[in-house]
Protein backbone atom coordinates (compact mmCIF):
# COMPACT_ATOMS: atom_id res chain seq x y z
CA UNK A 1 0.00 0.00 0.00
CA UNK A 2 2.88 2.34 0.76
CA UNK A 3 4.26 1.86 -2.76
CA UNK A 4 0.89 2.85 -4.23
CA UNK A 5 0.70 5.91 -1.99
CA UNK A 6 4.14 6.97 -3.20
CA UNK A 7 3.02 6.56 -6.81
CA UNK A 8 -0.17 8.62 -6.37
CA UNK A 9 1.51 12.07 -6.69
CA UNK A 10 2.88 11.03 -10.10
CA UNK A 11 -0.64 10.19 -11.29
CA UNK A 12 -2.01 13.50 -9.96
CA UNK A 13 0.83 15.44 -11.57
CA UNK A 14 0.29 13.71 -14.92
CA UNK A 15 -3.44 14.44 -14.82
CA UNK A 16 -2.75 18.08 -13.91
CA UNK A 17 -0.30 18.50 -16.78
CA UNK A 18 -2.66 16.92 -19.31
CA UNK A 19 -5.37 19.37 -18.23
CA UNK A 20 -3.28 22.35 -19.32
CA UNK A 21 -0.94 20.90 -21.95
CA UNK A 22 -1.25 18.66 -24.98
CA UNK A 23 -0.34 15.11 -23.83
CA UNK A 24 1.15 14.35 -27.25
CA UNK A 25 3.48 17.35 -27.06
CA UNK A 26 4.49 16.43 -23.51
CA UNK A 27 5.35 12.87 -24.50
CA UNK A 28 7.27 13.89 -27.62
CA UNK A 29 9.29 16.41 -25.59
CA UNK A 30 10.00 13.68 -23.05
CA UNK A 31 11.12 11.33 -25.83
CA UNK A 32 13.44 14.00 -27.24
CA UNK A 33 14.97 14.44 -23.80
CA UNK A 34 15.36 10.66 -23.45
CA UNK A 35 17.05 10.54 -26.85
CA UNK A 36 19.73 12.90 -25.52
CA UNK A 37 20.52 10.78 -22.45
CA UNK A 38 22.59 8.14 -24.20
CA UNK A 39 22.91 4.88 -22.25
CA UNK A 40 20.57 6.14 -19.50
CA UNK A 41 17.81 6.67 -22.03
CA UNK A 42 16.54 3.09 -21.74
CA UNK A 43 15.85 3.44 -18.00
CA UNK A 44 14.21 6.83 -18.46
CA UNK A 45 12.06 5.47 -21.28
CA UNK A 46 10.83 2.52 -19.22
CA UNK A 47 9.93 4.90 -16.37
CA UNK A 48 8.09 7.15 -18.82
CA UNK A 49 6.11 4.21 -20.16
CA UNK A 50 5.19 3.08 -16.65
CA UNK A 51 3.89 6.57 -15.79
CA UNK A 52 2.01 6.84 -19.09
CA UNK A 53 0.32 3.48 -18.50
CA UNK A 54 -0.80 4.25 -14.95
CA UNK A 55 -1.85 7.83 -15.74
CA UNK A 56 -3.90 6.99 -18.88
CA UNK A 57 -1.55 8.86 -21.22
CA UNK A 58 -1.55 7.80 -24.90
CA UNK A 59 0.87 4.88 -24.99
CA UNK A 60 0.82 4.66 -28.78
CA UNK A 61 2.88 7.87 -29.03
CA UNK A 62 5.52 6.46 -26.68
CA UNK A 63 5.55 3.11 -28.49
CA UNK A 64 6.05 4.76 -31.87
CA UNK A 65 8.75 6.94 -30.35
CA UNK A 66 10.61 3.87 -29.15
CA UNK A 67 11.11 2.85 -32.75
CA UNK A 68 12.71 6.19 -33.56
CA UNK A 69 14.94 6.38 -30.49
CA UNK A 70 15.98 2.76 -29.99
CA UNK A 71 15.14 0.89 -33.20
CA UNK A 72 12.84 -2.10 -33.60
CA UNK A 73 14.61 -4.70 -31.43
CA UNK A 74 15.56 -2.68 -28.35
CA UNK A 75 12.52 -0.43 -28.72
CA UNK A 76 10.20 -3.46 -28.57
CA UNK A 77 12.02 -4.83 -25.53
CA UNK A 78 11.86 -1.54 -23.62
CA UNK A 79 8.20 -1.01 -24.49
CA UNK A 80 7.29 -4.51 -23.35
CA UNK A 81 9.13 -4.07 -20.04
CA UNK A 82 7.58 -0.65 -19.37
CA UNK A 83 4.09 -1.74 -20.44
CA UNK A 84 4.22 -4.90 -18.32
CA UNK A 85 5.41 -3.10 -15.18
CA UNK A 86 2.94 -0.24 -15.71
CA UNK A 87 0.07 -2.64 -16.35
CA UNK A 88 0.94 -4.61 -13.24
CA UNK A 89 1.00 -1.46 -11.09
CA UNK A 90 -2.38 -0.40 -12.49
CA UNK A 91 -3.74 -3.89 -11.82
CA UNK A 92 -2.58 -3.80 -8.19
CA UNK A 93 -3.95 -0.28 -7.69
CA UNK A 94 -7.29 -1.43 -9.10
CA UNK A 95 -7.31 -4.50 -6.90
CA UNK A 96 -6.23 -3.03 -3.57
CA UNK A 97 -7.34 0.60 -3.78
CA UNK A 98 -10.34 0.76 -6.13
CA UNK A 99 -11.65 -2.79 -5.75
CA UNK A 100 -13.62 -2.25 -2.55
CA UNK A 101 -15.55 0.67 -3.98
CA UNK A 102 -16.36 -1.13 -7.25
CA UNK A 103 -17.39 -4.34 -5.53
CA UNK A 104 -19.62 -2.34 -3.19
CA UNK A 105 -21.37 -0.73 -6.16
CA UNK A 106 -21.99 -4.18 -7.67
CA UNK A 107 -22.55 -6.14 -4.47
CA UNK A 108 -26.13 -7.07 -5.43
CA UNK A 109 -25.35 -7.85 -9.06
CA UNK A 110 -25.30 -11.65 -9.38
CA UNK A 111 -24.20 -11.49 -13.02
CA UNK A 112 -21.08 -9.52 -12.09
CA UNK A 113 -20.22 -12.06 -9.41
CA UNK A 114 -20.56 -14.87 -11.93
CA UNK A 115 -18.38 -13.14 -14.50
CA UNK A 116 -15.81 -12.33 -11.81
CA UNK A 117 -15.72 -16.03 -10.89
CA UNK A 118 -15.47 -17.09 -14.54
CA UNK A 119 -12.51 -14.85 -15.30
CA UNK A 120 -10.85 -16.14 -12.15
CA UNK A 121 -11.11 -19.71 -13.46
CA UNK A 122 -9.61 -19.08 -16.90
CA UNK A 123 -7.85 -15.78 -16.33
CA UNK A 124 -4.72 -16.54 -18.34
CA UNK A 125 -6.71 -17.41 -21.45
CA UNK A 126 -8.89 -14.29 -21.22
CA UNK A 127 -6.02 -11.91 -20.47
CA UNK A 128 -3.94 -13.32 -23.34
CA UNK A 129 -6.76 -12.95 -25.85
CA UNK A 130 -7.66 -9.40 -24.80
CA UNK A 131 -4.00 -8.39 -25.05
CA UNK A 132 -3.92 -9.71 -28.61
CA UNK A 133 -7.11 -7.86 -29.54
CA UNK A 134 -6.78 -4.17 -30.48
CA UNK A 135 -10.40 -3.44 -29.53
CA UNK A 136 -9.83 -3.59 -25.77
CA UNK A 137 -8.46 -0.32 -24.29
CA UNK A 138 -5.09 -1.16 -22.74
CA UNK A 139 -4.93 1.37 -19.91
CA UNK A 140 -8.54 0.93 -18.78
CA UNK A 141 -8.29 -2.86 -18.99
CA UNK A 142 -5.37 -2.87 -16.56
CA UNK A 143 -7.53 -1.41 -13.79
CA UNK A 144 -10.59 -3.46 -14.75
CA UNK A 145 -8.71 -6.75 -14.37
CA UNK A 146 -7.78 -5.75 -10.85
CA UNK A 147 -11.46 -5.92 -9.94
CA UNK A 148 -11.89 -9.44 -11.31
CA UNK A 149 -10.73 -12.72 -9.81
CA UNK A 150 -7.84 -13.25 -12.22
CA UNK A 151 -4.61 -14.08 -10.41
CA UNK A 152 -1.61 -11.76 -10.60
CA UNK A 153 0.46 -14.62 -12.03
CA UNK A 154 -1.97 -15.26 -14.90
CA UNK A 155 -2.31 -11.54 -15.51
CA UNK A 156 1.44 -11.04 -15.86
CA UNK A 157 1.95 -14.13 -18.04
CA UNK A 158 -0.94 -13.02 -20.25
CA UNK A 159 1.03 -9.86 -20.99
CA UNK A 160 2.92 -11.77 -23.70
CA UNK A 161 -0.15 -11.12 -25.83
CA UNK A 162 1.11 -7.53 -26.18
CA UNK A 163 4.21 -8.59 -28.11
CA UNK A 164 2.81 -8.72 -31.69
CA UNK A 165 1.15 -5.31 -31.46
CA UNK A 166 4.18 -3.84 -29.70
CA UNK A 167 6.57 -4.94 -32.43
CA UNK A 168 4.25 -3.62 -35.12
CA UNK A 169 3.92 -0.15 -33.54
CA UNK A 170 7.64 0.11 -32.80
CA UNK A 171 8.36 -0.91 -36.39
CA UNK A 172 6.01 1.79 -37.69
CA UNK A 173 7.77 4.31 -35.47
CA UNK A 174 11.17 3.30 -36.78
CA UNK A 175 10.00 4.16 -40.30
CA UNK A 176 9.23 7.73 -39.25
CA UNK A 177 12.88 8.42 -38.56
CA UNK A 178 12.07 11.62 -36.68
CA UNK A 179 10.27 12.24 -33.39
CA UNK A 180 8.71 15.42 -34.79
CA UNK A 181 6.66 13.36 -37.26
CA UNK A 182 5.29 10.99 -34.61
CA UNK A 183 1.54 11.42 -34.32
CA UNK A 184 1.30 13.73 -37.34
CA UNK A 185 1.43 11.02 -39.96
CA UNK A 186 1.26 7.26 -40.19
CA UNK A 187 4.37 5.72 -41.76
CA UNK A 188 3.73 3.17 -44.48
CA UNK A 189 4.77 -0.35 -43.55
CA UNK A 190 4.86 -3.77 -45.12
CA UNK A 191 1.21 -4.49 -45.97
CA UNK A 192 1.69 -8.19 -45.20
CA UNK A 193 2.84 -7.37 -41.67
CA UNK A 194 -0.04 -4.93 -41.18
CA UNK A 195 -2.66 -7.43 -42.34
CA UNK A 196 -1.12 -10.18 -40.23
CA UNK A 197 -1.51 -8.05 -37.10
CA UNK A 198 -5.07 -7.11 -38.10
CA UNK A 199 -6.06 -10.73 -38.71
CA UNK A 200 -4.51 -11.91 -35.45
CA UNK A 201 -6.31 -9.10 -33.61
CA UNK A 202 -9.62 -9.94 -35.25
CA UNK A 203 -9.33 -13.64 -34.40
CA UNK A 204 -8.40 -12.79 -30.81
CA UNK A 205 -11.39 -10.42 -30.55
CA UNK A 206 -13.83 -13.10 -31.72
CA UNK A 207 -12.19 -15.73 -29.53
CA UNK A 208 -12.27 -13.65 -26.35
CA UNK A 209 -15.90 -12.65 -26.97
CA UNK A 210 -16.99 -16.26 -27.39
CA UNK A 211 -14.87 -17.46 -24.47
CA UNK A 212 -16.08 -14.82 -22.01
CA UNK A 213 -19.70 -15.39 -23.03
CA UNK A 214 -19.41 -19.16 -22.65
CA UNK A 215 -17.54 -19.08 -19.35
CA UNK A 216 -19.75 -16.37 -17.87
CA UNK A 217 -22.93 -18.19 -18.89
CA UNK A 218 -21.70 -21.43 -17.30
CA UNK A 219 -20.63 -19.66 -14.11
CA UNK A 220 -23.91 -17.76 -13.93
CA UNK A 221 -25.95 -20.96 -14.29
CA UNK A 222 -23.89 -22.59 -11.54
CA UNK A 223 -24.40 -19.59 -9.28
CA UNK A 224 -28.14 -19.58 -9.89
CA UNK A 225 -28.36 -23.30 -9.14
CA UNK A 226 -26.55 -22.79 -5.85
CA UNK A 227 -28.95 -20.00 -4.91
CA UNK A 228 -31.97 -22.13 -5.72
CA UNK A 229 -30.69 -25.12 -3.75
Amino acid sequence: MLAFSMFTPIIILAQFLTSYFNPQDLLINALQWIDSLGSLGAIAFILLYIIATVAFLPGSIVTLGAGVVFGVVFGSIYVFIGATIGATLAFLIGRYIARNWVVKQLSNNQKFKAIDQAVGKEGLKIVLLTRLSPLFPFNLLNYAYGVTGVSLKDYIIGSVGMIPGTIMYVYLGSLAGNLATIGTQTPSANPIAQWTIKIVGFIATVAVTLSVTKIARKALNEALKENVS
